[in-house]
């Protein structure tokens, strides 16, 4: 056991000294997400316990959990890879059995030697995701017979050179070079999971050279069930599902919320996005959709008869307010306070993620202390909020919030709609119960940076930010950052000017603007090479 410890240590610990590619920098690695370990180790040794859940939570950057620069490996995280590892070789082996057949041949003692250099070679060049080079079969080679010799047992060299493998940066990270970093890039892009043998068999003829090669495999994986499990990772990272799920409610106010709700709140939004993407329809109605796929339960939070079957699409009425993304209770949990709504981080959600700016954080020492509600003096949010925009060291970042925010407050911090705002205020006299108010709404709202954008629903603000070209470039630069692994820079404009003329082309499918990215990022001479060629 102390030897596998520290060797899986030295392995994790080994990457800051690992040489990197040509043209790259070690901030630019990119490692396994927990996703993609989890779909990784399911592909290369049919494992479905899905160890990284147990993991430490990712960071959120740019959006997304996989931007290269927060992708250091902790202490927690090496140890977490430590004794996942260790487990699953030992999964994979239980028994002394080979039930997946990951050992090609028969080995004819524990010192077989050609068998065990056979099973380093076939098994570390699916583990590396590049063939081993002379140098890594010759060690592992080494390491299995050292161990199955100790202990007399073939599998239990085997178990422990799976076990080492699991925990080499090679694994870890996307340090793949030549074809076989274009495999790599397509199937984590579009498949969330190492490449399948048909991709590994293309990279090795040499079919990942050119455009019509690299375009050929990325159909084939854009037409495969895991290129829907992997939009599906999309999302809910795009959408911050997180949030909606870890939600706090007030339950005095909201005994209806729980778990169960908050996930059928993302499967809605889950199901909106793939039926406009997989139906090849115009993407901008995630903003505009008079329609949704909705449970029993969201059905009685909105107001709607029951769908037929759990979620099953559902028409809104003509004049419900709801529509597309912004008219759903997801979007409405995440941007709430537990017990009342927020038209600042409502904004805010906006600004960051439909329209690719980013508000600056307050300044120290800034009081954000609303005026509190009184029976003497009964405020709506937008009356006290007006205190950011007057105050000179608030408005500046608040004007591009909270009069966007305001235009969503017919909506409770569930998303149940709601004609009034109810404020619940404590007496003087705590002895007497809470006084329940119920105000008027003012829902005027507008966007600044865009014009014409006045709107008072969900349903009007979701046709201007799909009318707007500030929020269809924002679609292009969301889907780079992710597909690339980080933010967006002046270098890579003419890229994502690239993939928003082929996502306007194409009527605005998304699918589309897909293949655009997986053919560039799968360049195996840069994405350079492919600008301008991709239309």
């Amino acid at each position: 056991m102390t030897a596998r410890i520290t060797l899986g240590f030295l392995t994790v610990i080994t990457l800051s000294l690992a040489a990197p590619e040509s043209g790259s920098s070690p901030s630019s690695l990119r490692r396994l997400t927990h996703s993609q370990y989890n779909n990784t180790v399911r592909d290369l040794l049919g494992d479905e316990t899905r160890p990284s859940d147990q993991f430490p939570p990712e960071d959120f950057l740019h959006g997304f959990k996989n931007q290269s620069h927060s992708q250091e490996i902790s202490p927690l995280l090496a140890e977490a890879y430590n004794a996942a590892a260790e487990k699953l070789a030992k999964n994979t082996f239980r028994g002394g059995e080979d039930p997946r057949g990951l050992v090609p041949c028969r080995p004819k003692s524990p010192r077989d030697t050609v068998c065990a250099g056979l099973f380093v070679r076939t098994f570390g060049g699916r583990a590396f995701r590049r063939p081993l080079t002379d140098t890594e079969a010759t060690r592992y080679s080494s390491l299995l017979l050292k161990e199955s010799t100790r202990s007399g047992q073939f599998l239990r060299g085997v178990q422990f050179t799976v076990e080492a493998m699991l925990q080499s940066p090679k694994f870890l990270f996307r340090l793949e070079t030549g074809p076989y970093k274009a495999a790599a890039n397509l199937s984590y892009f579009l498949w969330d999971t190492m490449p399948d043998p048909e991709l590994f068999r293309a990279a090795g003829k040499g079919e990942l050279a050119d455009e019509p090669g690299i375009r050929r495999q990325a159909l084939r994986l854009l037409s495969d069930l895991k290129a829907k499990q992997a939009l599906d990772e999309f999302t809910s990272q795009w959408l911050r599902f997180d949030q909606v799920l870890n939600a706090v409610k007030d339950r005095n106010l909201y005994p209806q919320f729980n778990l169960q709700l908050a996930t059928a709140m993302t499967e809605e939004t889950r199901r909106l996005v793939a039926d406009l993407v997989w139906g090849e329809k115009n993407f901008l109605d995630f903003f505009r959709a008079g329609y949704a796929f909705i449970s029993s339960d969201l059905a009685t939070l909105y107001g709607l008869p029951a769908p037929a079957v759990e979620f099953g699409k559902v028409q809104f009425p003509p004049d419900s307010e709801r529509a597309g993304v912004l008219g759903q209770a997801a979007f409405f949990v995440m941007t709430s306070k537990p017990g009342e709504t927020s038209p600042t981080v409502r904004g805010l959600f906006i600004r960051d993620q439909f329209l690719c700016q980013q508000v600056p954080d307050p300044p120290p020492g800034v009081n954000s202390t609303l005026p509190p509600v009184t029976v003497a003096k009964p405020m709506t949010n937008r009356q006290r909020l007006q205190e950011h925009l007057i105050n000179p060291s608030c408005a500046g970042c608040h004007m591009l919030m909270d009069p966007i925010g305001f235009g969503f407050e017919r909506f409770d911090a569930i998303g149940q709609f709601q004609r009034k705002q109810t404020v619940i205020v404590m007496p003087p006299d705590r002895r007497m119960r809470p006084i329940r108010l119920e105000l008027e709404i003012d829902p005027r709202a507008s966007v600044s940076g865009i014009s014409h954008s006045d709107f008072s629903t969900p349903k009007e603000l979701g046709r201007i930010l799909a009318d707007s070209p500030i929020c269809q470039k924002c679609m292009a630069k969301q889907l780079f950052r992710y597909a690339f692994g980080r933010r967006e820079t002046s270098a890579d404009q003419i890229v994502i000017d690239g993939g928003l003329e082929v996502f306007r082309n194409s009527g605005f499918h998304w699918k589309d603007m897909m293949l655009y990215y997986a053919t560039a990022l799968a360049g195996t001479k840069g994405v350079d090479s492919w600008q301008g060629k991709l239309q």
